[in-house]
This record gives structure tokens, C-alpha cells and sequence, in this order.
């Protein structure tokens, strides 16, 4: 017999992809305790080394600079831009689990499936109930506030929340290119790993693989890379992806190798030295619940890049809709609308509309099917858990409910969350509390288009022609300095400095995994300091008050201890490779 354990916290996060990874971190470092529940052995959910995609995000499909996702998932990519120049789904899956156990106040239960709820009364949940097979343990875990972030949108299921499974049709929401009311969704994807062993490989297919003898038995499949498994290898969404996942996943590994035997054995596509590697047993899913919320963001609401009253993230990523016949599909594997920006996330898409204490987040918020097409990808995913942690930790603070949140307290939110990266279109940040704002700001040198003050303008990222940057001249040496000056001492306890990590740099590669393709790969970004004071002057004497070196984030928050100063000073001495010294932002408490 199982055991039982009782579990008691602030906030339980349902999922541990990309959304639940960043929204259980988020929550937790706003000072609510977080339990995680993920029902796999590893954390990243399509991202990890059992499926095996790259996290995509706004900057690619959007072709433009300065989209890509901040906060937290900006830490992990720097963090895996250093550390993983091998670039393994292995290591990826390894720094996700760091950056979740090093929270104090986080929880994580791997191998742990959500299987129930238990409700305080209708529309509020009380419980979870979870099962981990692998140590026969059985769980409760009660909490004040929960976030879904389990892609099949599992517990607001249980739960009872409203969900919608399929395509709207046009009249539904006004969406020109709406293709039902149907049951249909997009398909989950099988993919692989190959290699070039240098002689000839044979391959025999097993009897059970599919047969695509000519290039016509696979119209508008471009299978030119022999490297990845093409993504258009996909299947199921004219079944349930959820009720029919295990049916799904034996005709894609038949696809899958039959895929392989026509590139291997059917005509000349120069693979004659190829073998498979890897491929992942663990579909990748595109679609299943979408949880409804008090608002449903909608095609129109993408393609007109609406900013939101309530933003609090943002998307870029084309609308990319995939036929539900997948590889069976005459017409070509994707169609794609590319929005004219940018486009907002509400909150009010991020809580459930009729359970009173559920955030969601992910691939199961609430969105059409068109509008999901574009939010699915794992990095709008990641920027959506963030806002729904950060939410839901000011929810326990304030003692009220996600729709509170969005009706009484979202500047608050919005503040929040830009205060810690997190990026939110065309809102800049405004604290009251950030005596930066109060001083006056003079540098060592400033270089064209790039001046002292714009460290003070909210906004952390080039928009709208505007560079939001303080650089330093080129053409003057390393050392350099920004300072900020009081007309009195002021008492400070804390710097905040957000730099350069390449978000203006142009895209190289047509790459899906797009960060890949921007990010330097290997080392820290040549824009990023490196290796920097802090400096505060009393009595006309200046004290050096925080000493760092070897910086490669773009974020990073400096406690000191109490100082009565009218002058504070950043000292560059050194940056990852750029000539010049580049800050985005500074705030000072």
C-alpha cells in the first residue's frame, strides 16, 4: 500500500515545462512557498532531453530585433549559452533542476502525477491529490493558490474549469482564418537525432514502418536535414491527444522510421552514410485543453499586436497552425500569419474564468486555437508562467484572487514584473520607490545615440528607434564610469543593473531553435559586462561597495549594507568582448 504524505503551501504550480519551471521560481522569490509537480523524471516538458525541441520564442517568426524573452528564461540561456557549448538536451535538462532546487523555498516533486483535486466548495479548490509511482507514494497537497501549467490543462479538468478542445470557427471570435467548429487540434511530433558515421549504413525499416516510396508520397516535406528529425512528422489531431496519446505515439515512431527508410533507400538524398542516433519515445505534443479565462485572446488580438490594459507578457512567434491530418495532410504542414509586432498577453487569459484560485499558464491558457498557434511556443510559454508566479505569490501576499489581481492590483504586477526583466510592450517601468529616477546621471563618455539618461527611461530593450542604452564611447579605453548624484545623502541598501546580452543582435541562422541562432554560443555575450564596482562616496571619500567579476547575466541585483551617500558610481573595467561599456538600467533602493 502507498504511503500518504500531507503537504502544506502558499502556491502548488501543476507542471514543470518550460511555463511551470518559471512560474514555481517566480513565485517562490516573490517569498511564497511553492510546491512543483512534474510527472516526468526531468523538468523543460518539450525542452528536455526526453522530447528533445528547442525553446523558440517571439524573436525568430517575428524577424526582428530586441523580442527576445527576459527574466528568468533570459538566466537560463546565458546560463546555458556558458555552460552547454556541447549544446545537450541533457545539460539543458540539468540547469532547470539547479535553478529550481536552489530555490529555498521551492518544492519540487519529480515522477509526481496530479490525479485529483480536492474543493473547499464550488470554484475553489482546497487540494491536489498526486501519485508517484517510482517510491509508491501518494500525496495532498494543500494550498491557497494554483497554478496549471500542464499543458493538458489536467488540473483545472479535475477541477471542473471551463475548456474548450478544437478549432473555433469564424463567426465564433471574428477570426478571418478560423477553420472549424471542430474536435480537430494539431498533431504531436516524433523527431530524431543522426549522424554521418563516415561508411555506408544500411537500413532495413521494421515491418511495421509506414511506406513513403517517392517525394510525392511526402508533398511539400522538405527532408533535406538529415541531422533533425523534420518537425513536420506529426499525427493526431483528428483523434484526442490526450485519451488517444499512447495510439499516437505507436504511428509516429511507424511514421518515424518509415520517414528514414524513404530518406535512406528511396531516391538520392545523400545519406548513404547516415545512421539514427536518437530519436524521443515521448511525443512531443502541440495541442489539447485550452482552459477558458475571463478573456480569450484571439487572432485579431495577435495579428493587431493589442497592447492590453493588463499585459503582463508578450508573444511574436507567427501564428502557425498545423493541419490536425498531420503527415496524411495533401496540403502543406503549416500555414503561418506573421503579427505586425509584438503582441501583449492579459492576465485575464491567465486565470480560469469559473475557479476562483486558478492561475494557468502555457500552452493550456486561455486562447483560441489560431491564437494558441503562436502562444504555444515554449518561450511565450516561459514569459506566461512568469507573470502567472509573480501573480500568484501577490495574491497570498494581498490575501485575494487571480481576478482581484487584475482588477484592483495589476500596475502593481506590471511593476513588479518589469522590475525583475521581465519585459511587457510599451510599458516602462515606473517605480516610486527607485531613487534612480530622482538623480541626476553624467558618464565618463557616452558614444552617438546611446546617452547616460536613458539608464532612468523604464524601458531595457532598443523600441520604437530608440536604444534605451548607455555605451560608452568606443574610441575611450576601459576603464569607464556612469554616476548618479543626489541634491542630499540619500540611504541605500540595494543596486539593481540590467545589461547588454545581445538582444539587438540580427538573427544568423534560419534556426526554429531561434536563440541559438542570435545568442553568441559557447561563452558570455560579448555586450555583457564583466567586471565592474560598485562605488558610493561619503564625506568625498568614495568606498567601493560591491566588487564584481566574471559577470555574464543580464540581471543582476546587489545588496549593500546601509550607506548614506549623495553620489553612487558604476565602474566598468572590463566587458565579455565589446569595446564599449552598455547598460540598460539602473535602479537604486
Amino acid at each position: 500500500m502507498a504511503d500518504l504524505h500531507n503537504l502544506e503551501a502558499d502556491i502548488v504550480v501543476v507542471g514543470g515545462g518550460m511555463a511551470g519551471v518559471c512560474a514555481a521560481i517566480a513565485a517562490t522569490r516573490h517569498g511564497a512557498q511553492t510546491i512543483l509537480v512534474q510527472n516526468r523524471p526531468v523538468l523543460g516538458g518539450n525542452s528536455s532531453s526526453e522530447i528533445g525541441v528547442g525553446v523558440s520564442g517571439a524573436d525568430y517568426c517575428a524577424n526582428r530585433i530586441d523580442a527576445r524573452e527576459s527574466g528568468i528564461l533570459e538566466e537560463l540561456r546565458l546560463e546555458a549559452a556558458v555552460r552547454n557549448p556541447q549544446s545537450t538536451f541533457s545539460m539543458w535538462d540539468l540547469l532547470l533542476w539547479e535553478w529550481v532546487i536552489r530555490e529555498p523555498n521551492l518544492q519540487l516533486l519529480l515522477n509526481t502525477a496530479c490525479t485529483g483535486v480536492q474543493m473547499a466548495s464550488e470554484g475553489t479548490i482546497s487540494a491536489i491529490s498526486a501519485s508517484r509511482e517510482s517510491t509508491e507514494d501518494r500525496f495532498i497537497i494543500t494550498a491557497k493558490i494554483f497554478i496549471d501549467c500542464s499543458g493538458d490543462g489536467r488540473l483545472g479538468y479535475e477541477a471542473g474549469a471551463d475548456f474548450r478542445m478544437g478549432r473555433e470557427g469564424p463567426e465564433e471570435h471574428n477570426e478571418p482564418h478560423a477553420e472549424g467548429p471542430d474536435d480537430k487540434t494539431m498533431g504531436s511530433s516524433i523527431g530524431w537525432r543522426a549522424r554521418d558515421m563516415g561508411v555506408p549504413v544500411p537500413f532495413t525499416p521494421p515491418s511495421w514502418a509506414k511506406k513513403f516510396p517517392t517525394d510525392n508520397d511526402l508533398p511539400y516535406r522538405d527532408h533535406s536535414d538529415l541531422h533533425t528529425g523534420p518537425w513536420w512528422i506529426a499525427y493526431g489531431g483528428e483523434l484526442d491527444t490526450i485519451k488517444d496519446a499512447e495510439k499516437i505515439r505507436n504511428e509516429l515512431l511507424a511514421i518515424m522510421f518509415g520517414v528514414w527508410d524513404h530518406i535512406k533507400n528511396h531516391g538520392n538524398h545523400g545519406a548513404a552514410n547516415w545512421a539514427l542516433t536518437w530519436w524521443n519515445s515521448v511525443p512531443g505534443k502541440r495541442e489539447s485543453r485550452r482552459l477558458l479565462g475571463d478573456y480569450i485572446l484571439t487572432e485579431n488580438d495577435l495579428v493587431e499586436a493589442r497592447l492590453f490594459e493588463d499585459r503582463v507578457a508578450h508573444g511574436g512567434w507567427s501564428i502557425d497552425s498545423h493541419p490536425p491530418g498531420g503527415i496524411y495532410a495533401s496540403e502543406p504542414p503549416s500555414f503561418n500569419i506573421v503579427p505586425d509586432d509584438l503582441y501583449s498577453i492579459p492576465l485575464r487569459a491567465l486565470y480560469s474564468r469559473n475557479i476562483q484560485n486558478l492561475f494557468i499558464a502555457g500552452r493550456c491558457a486561455s486562447c483560441t486555437h489560431l491564437a494558441m498557434a503562436s502562444t504555444r511556443v515554449m518561450g511565450t510559454c516561459s514569459v506566461m508562467g512568469q507573470a502567472a508566479g509573480t501573480a500568484a505569490a501577490m495574491c497570498v501576499e494581498h490575501e485575494c484572487l487571480p481576478r482581484e489581481v487584475a482588477n484592483q492590483h495589476i500596475s502593481e504586477l506590471q511593476q513588479r514584473l518589469l522590475k525583475d526583466d521581465h519585459y511587457i510592450p510599451d510599458l516602462p517601468g515606473d517605480d516610486p520607490d527607485d531613487l534612480a529616477k530622482q538623480a541626476t546621471i553624467s558618464a565618463s563618455s557616452e558614444s552617438p545615440d546611446n546617452s547616460a539618461d536613458y539608464v532612468v527611461s523604464g524601458v531595457t530593450r532598443q523600441r520604437h528607434g530608440c536604444t534605451h542604452q548607455w555605451a560608452s564611447d568606443s574610441d575611450e579605453p576601459l576603464p569607464q564610469w556612469l554616476q548618479l548624484s543626489w541634491n542630499r545623502p540619500r540611504s541605500l541598501t540595494e543596486v539593481h543593473l540590467t545589461f547588454d546580452t545581445g538582444f539587438q543582435r540580427p538573427l544568423t541562422l534560419t534556426n526554429v531553435e531561434s536563440y541559438r541562432s542570435q545568442m553568441v554560443w559557447g561563452r558570455p555575450q560579448p555586450e555583457t559586462i564583466r567586471d565592474y564596482d560598485i562605488e558610493v562616496r561619503a564625506d568625498d571619500q568614495w568606498r567601493t561597495a560591491v566588487r564584481e567579476r566574471g559577470n555574464y547575466q543580464r540581471k543582476r541585483c546587489h545588496q549593500i549594507s546601509p550607506q548614506q551617500t549623495d553620489s553612487l558610481r558604476l565602474r566598468v573595467y572590463s566587458t565579455n568582448g565589446d569595446r564599449s561599456a552598455r547598460l540598460y538600467e539602473i535602479r537604486v533602493y
